[in-house]
């Protein structure tokens, strides 16, 4: 870049000199003819040559010295592009290297995401399986638990999907029903229930009857004719048989629970599983 500015000033300096040269020899001219003007009383066409090359040297010399006014103008106005482009090229470089910086972080955290993504559906993948056999093991107990409990969890036990795998119930959704129906069920295990029932007689007759439940593992009935039974949970549902034995206990353990007797310790059978 400083060559080529450069180089313009030395053409000029020897054309200035090449001027110089030819401002002298008309010079000489000029003295040399000055004795004839002086003689003669008149300008001869030597000295009017001279006066016409004197204005057409300082008429190159205005030109030169606007020329090289005007260069330097342009000089300085392209130095300082040239300073700006710098300035932009080298903020232009800097935004690139943060926007790669930027570009980096955006490609880890989205690496990371995804990472997190996978081990979020393995955990819901397996949160599903683990819906999944909660729901079958509900199902499985559901047929031996005692009627009267069944009816009331029968709102909860509708929304456990047919098919685990097609149903648009969320795994959240799943969970909580299960959970609703597992804590009724153990308010249920440690509670007293009475219900009235129909149930078979000795005699083979059906005739309603006044069930009590021991929690869920254990119930009696009897008759208003003192006719009683003993029922325990099966896989298929409750087995009732009939036993006359247990009749006055079933009956006293009834009226203590609604209150009509006196807080007694009452001994029935129990079959523990």
């Amino acid at each position: 870049m400083n060559h080529h500015i450069q180089e313009p000033t030395a053409r000029r300096a020897r054309r200035s000199s090449i001027v110089a040269l030819a401002l002298a020899a008309a010079l000489t001219g000029v003295g040399a003819n000055s004795v004839t003007r002086v003689a003669g009383g008149s300008d001869t066409p030597e000295l009017e040559e001279t006066r016409i090359k004197m204005g057409k040297w300082i008429e190159t010399q205005q030109l030169i010295s606007k020329e090289r006014k005007d260069w330097q103008q342009g000089k300085e106005v392209l130095v300082g592009r040239l300073e700006l482009v710098k300035q932009e090229s080298t903020s232009l470089h800097e935004k690139i290297t943060d926007q790669r910086t930027e570009l980096d972080d955006a490609r880890l955290k989205r690496d990371l995401l995804l990472d997190q993504n996978d081990d979020l559906k393995a955990s819901a993948a397996k949160l599903a399986d683990a819906a999944t056999a909660l729901e079958a093991r509900v199902k499985q107990l559901f047929a031996s638990v005692p009627e009267p409990v069944q009816t009331k969890l029968q709102p909860l036990y509708q929304r456990i999907p047919e098919d685990p795998a097609k149903t648009k119930a969320s795994v959240a959704e799943r969970f909580q029903n299960v959970l609703g129906i597992l804590n009724e069920l153990n308010k249920a295990n440690n509670d007293l229930l009475v219900n009235y029932e129909i149930h078979e007689l000795a005699d083979g007759k059906p005739a309603e009857v006044k069930a009590i439940y021991v929690g869920l593992a254990q119930a009696y009935y009897v008759s208003a004719g003192g006719e009683a039974g003993i029922g325990r949970p099966g896989p298929n549902g409750w087995k009732w048989e009939p036993s006359k034995a247990v009749a006055n206990d079933v009956l006293t353990a009834l009226e203590i629970q609604q209150g009509k007797h006196t807080p007694a310790f009452v001994a029935l059978p129990a079959q523990i599983q």
